[in-house]
C-alpha cells in the first residue's frame, strides 16, 4: 500500500498491528471520574474527524479484545492536538484508521471532510512511526528522498527538496551520513524530514521520540513547534507523557484505560515555550491527578 505522504507503508511500517501486546488481527467489519472543566468547543473547519468508532481485534486464539469503544473528537485545522492514553487504550490505532490502514468496526473517519472509505488525498498525510525506520544503506539525503519516490517527482527535484528539508531540521551538511553514523537526536530529525518533505496538510505522529533522552526530546519538541509555526499544518501527536502532551498541544484528548474512550478534553491555552514554567506544572499536576483515578497502568 502506497504510504499517505507517498512512502510504501508496507516498507516502512510493515504489516503489524500490534497494540502493546499479542500480535492482533483485526476483527471484521464514560463511566470515568468526572473531565476536567475547560471543555473545547467544536471547530467546523477539521483536519481529522473521528465519530463513534469502535474497534476490536482477534487474538490469536480467536477471542475478541476490545480496543476503542465510541471514540468521538475533532483535530481543528492547523491545531496541535495530543492523544493522552496509557500503554493499550488504542492511540496508534486511531493514527493507522486516520492514515486508513484500518477501518473501524463502527463509526467513521473523516480526513479533511471525506470519509477513509472515499476519495481521500492520502498525499497531504504524513506519518512518523515511533521508530525511525532509517534505511541502513542510504544516506540521510536518500532517506529522506524515499517519500518522493512514489510519486512523479523527478530525481533531481526529489534531491533538492530532501535536502532543503534536512537542512530545515538542522541536518544540511549530514545529507551524506548513513544512519550507524548519525545520534539518536539526529535520525529522529531524519526521519522528521522525510515526514515533512512531501509538505503534508496533516501530520500524524505516534510517540516518536519515546526513545530519546531528555535534552534531545526537548530540542525535537522545540524544533517541531518552530516548524509548526512556519507551516501551520495540523499535527496529531501520540503520547502516553503527561508533560509531553502539554508542552506540545493546544488541546489534549486524553483516553481511558483499553477500552479506550474519551475521558477528557481540555484547550491549552497557554504561551509557549511551557516547560518549567508554573502555569504548565499546574496543569500537568491537575491532568496527573485526574490519570491517578483511572488506571496504574500510566507513565506519569
Amino acid at each position: 500500500m502506497a504510504l499517505a505522504n507517498g512512502t510504501d507503508f508496507a516498507l516502512l511500517n510493515g504489516p503489524q498491528l500490534v497494540e502493546n501486546g499479542p500480535r492482533l488481527t483485526p476483527a471484521p467489519t464514560i463511566d470515568a471520574a468526572a473531565p476536567l472543566a475547560r471543555h473545547a468547543a467544536p471547530d467546523h473547519r477539521q483536519a481529522l474527524a473521528f465519530r463513534h468508532v469502535s474497534k476490536h481485534f482477534f487474538r490469536d486464539d480467536g477471542s475478541s479484545l476490545e480496543v476503542l469503544r465510541d471514540v468521538s473528537f475533532d483535530v481543528p485545522a492547523g491545531s496541535v492536538v495530543s492523544i493522552l492514553g496509557p500503554s493499550g487504550s488504542g492511540k496508534s490505532t486511531l493514527l493507522n484508521m486516520a492514515a486508513g490502514l484500518l477501518a473501524p468496526d463502527q463509526g467513521k473517519v473523516l480526513v479533511l471532510g471525506h470519509e477513509t472509505t472515499g476519495a481521500v488525498d492520502w498525499s497531504r498525510l504524513g506519518y512518523m512511526f515511533q521508530d525511525d525506520r532509517l534505511l541502513p544503506w542510504r544516506q540521510a539525503l536518500g532517506n529522506v528522498a524515499l517519500a518522493l519516490e512514489a510519486g512523479s517527482v523527478s530525481r533531481q527535484e526529489r534531491r533538492e527538496r530532501a535536502q532543503a528539508q534536512l537542512a530545515v531540521v538542522g541536518l544540511g551538511d549530514f545529507g551524506s551520513a548513513y544512519p550507524h553514523q548519525l545520534s539518536g537526536g539526529m535520525r529522529s530529525r531524519v526521519a522528521l524530514a522525510r515526514s515533512l518533505v512531501t509538505e503534508p496538510d496533516i501530520l500524524l505522529m505516534d510517540e516518536p521520540f519515546s526513545r530519546l533522552d531528555a535534552q534531545t526530546r526537548t530540542s525535537m519538541h522545540n524544533e517541531l513547534l518552530r516548524i509548526h509555526r512556519e507551516r501551520g499544518m495540523s499535527i496529531v501527536f501520540v503520547t502516553h507523557d503527561v508533560e509531553e502532551a502539554v508542552i506540545l498541544a493546544d488541546h489534549i484528548v486524553m483516553l481511558s484505560p483499553r477500552p479506550g474512550r474519551v475521558h477528557t478534553e481540555i484547550d491549552v491555552t497557554l504561551p509557549h515555550p511551557r516547560l518549567g514554567t508554573p502555569d504548565a506544572q499546574a496543569l500537568v499536576a491537575e491532568l496527573r491527578a485526574a490519570i491517578a483515578g483511572m488506571s496504574a497502568d500510566w507513565v506519569i
